[in-house]
């Protein structure tokens, strides 16, 4: 079941004609991809499916478990965390962790997305799953619930593992389930702050957070194979993007790689609340308490376009010309098509905005008699 699911949310992800939009964005990395977040369209790819080491952008895949159990209330955020001699001996980037040392979660959260703490990730490992390689095997669940074919974790962490392997559309996958949350955000837009009572300052890897408008995230990572990569989130008018770069050659660069992917996307697209062309008329219904039914839109209707396309976008109603009661709310009686350009696009449910009993026989007798009234 998990396996169609996976494939499901694939299959809903959708790829915009590249002829809409001219130019390309400049990107020096071994690979990259730009996704919108709501609709999950890909507005750009370079390698995408390339399986590369992602350093310590593999958070993302830890923090997105973590965040998940806090909002499912199995965490807390002031719950305390035990740090195990394996945790405080975590090498590279760190808070400096003492074993027996106890932080709750909502610092080591701030540890992990500020500042890469592979001691705080391996700790909050632990804590949730009992130990790091039992968290591996769930974020590898998790990876194939959301589609991740190119993946394969070893570690919480990105620290360099052979066979530790992922890809920038899975990086970009793993990232917009992540800022789904929102209150991952109240991490990944620290730019300073401090831990251990304020005795441990914090300043955030990600640059973009402080130089970059409307960003919200997400996660750097670097090692000497890896190089430099990066899944940067940023949310403008309404519209929050994922620009993913991996092996970029210098930090520099997977910065400005990242700008680059975010201001073509900005400049190109936006989101559009659709409404109907004309107002949608009501639906008789027979045998009913009530004559008629209204349709409504039965889901948001937002769709992402072309800037260059707003002129073209039309719908079509296809309704149902009569139902016979009882009728549901939010019943289907019909759809509306939304079209840019001539091309359909999306397809969005029109339901019946209340629900209409059917009649009982002293109540079809009455409304014939009341029909013979009026008609005389």
């Amino acid at each position: 079941m998990k396996r169609i699911l996976a494939a499901f949310l694939c299959a809903c992800l959708l790829v915009l004609p590249a002829a809409a939009v001219t130019g390309a964005p400049e990107t020096e990395a071994g690979s990259a991809v730009l996704m919108e977040k709501e609709t999950g369209t890909v507005l750009y790819e370079d390698h995408a499916h390339d399986k590369l080491e992602p350093a310590s952008v593999t958070k993302v895949m830890t923090l997105l478990l973590v965040i998940e159990a806090i909002d499912s209330g199995r965490l807390k955020l002031d719950d305390m965390v035990t740090v195990s001699a394996r945790a405080a001996s975590m090498g590279g980037s760190q808070v400096y962790l003492k074993e027996g040392e106890q932080m709750t979660v909502d610092d080591m959260l701030k540890a992990v997305a500020v500042v890469s703490g592979n001691d705080a990730a391996v700790a909050l490992a632990e804590h949730l799953a009992g130990s790091e390689s039992a968290f591996v095997e769930r974020m590898n669940q998790r990876a194939r619930e959301l589609g991740m074919e190119d993946t394969n974790f070893l570690n919480c962490t990105g620290l360099p593992a052979a066979g530790h392997l992922t890809s920038a559309y899975d990086i970009a996958l793993m990232s917009r389930a992540l800022i789904g949350h929102a209150k991952i955000r109240e991490y990944t837009t620290i730019w300073m702050d401090t831990i251990r009572d304020g005795q441990f300052q914090l300043a955030n890897t990600n640059k973009l957070v402080r130089f970059y408008e409307g960003c919200t995230g997400l996660k750097t990572g670097s090692t000497d194979s890896a190089l430099y990569c990066l899944s940067a989130t940023a949310e403008r008018d309404g519209m929050e993007l994922i620009a993913v770069v991996m092996k970029s050659p210098t930090s520099a660069q997977r910065f400005e790689s990242a700008k680059s992917l975010l201001n073509f996307g900005f400049a190109n697209y936006t989101l559009l609340d659709i409404q109907p062309d004309a107002a949608i008329p009501p639906v008789e219904v027979s045998l009913g308490t009530l004559d008629q039914v209204q349709p409504i839109l039965g889901q948001g209707s937002r769709i992402l376009v072309d800037r260059n396309e707003l002129n073209e976008v039309t719908t079509e109603l296809r309704l149902t010309d009569n139902v016979e009661a009882p009728v549901e709310q939010g019943q289907k009686l019909g759809e509306m098509v939304v079209s840019v350009g001539g091309q359909e696009r999306q397809v969005i449910p029109l339901v019946a905005d209340q629900a209409v009993e059917r009649l009982t026989l002293p109540g079809i007798f009455a409304k014939f008699v009341k029909q013979l009234f009026m008609a005389g």
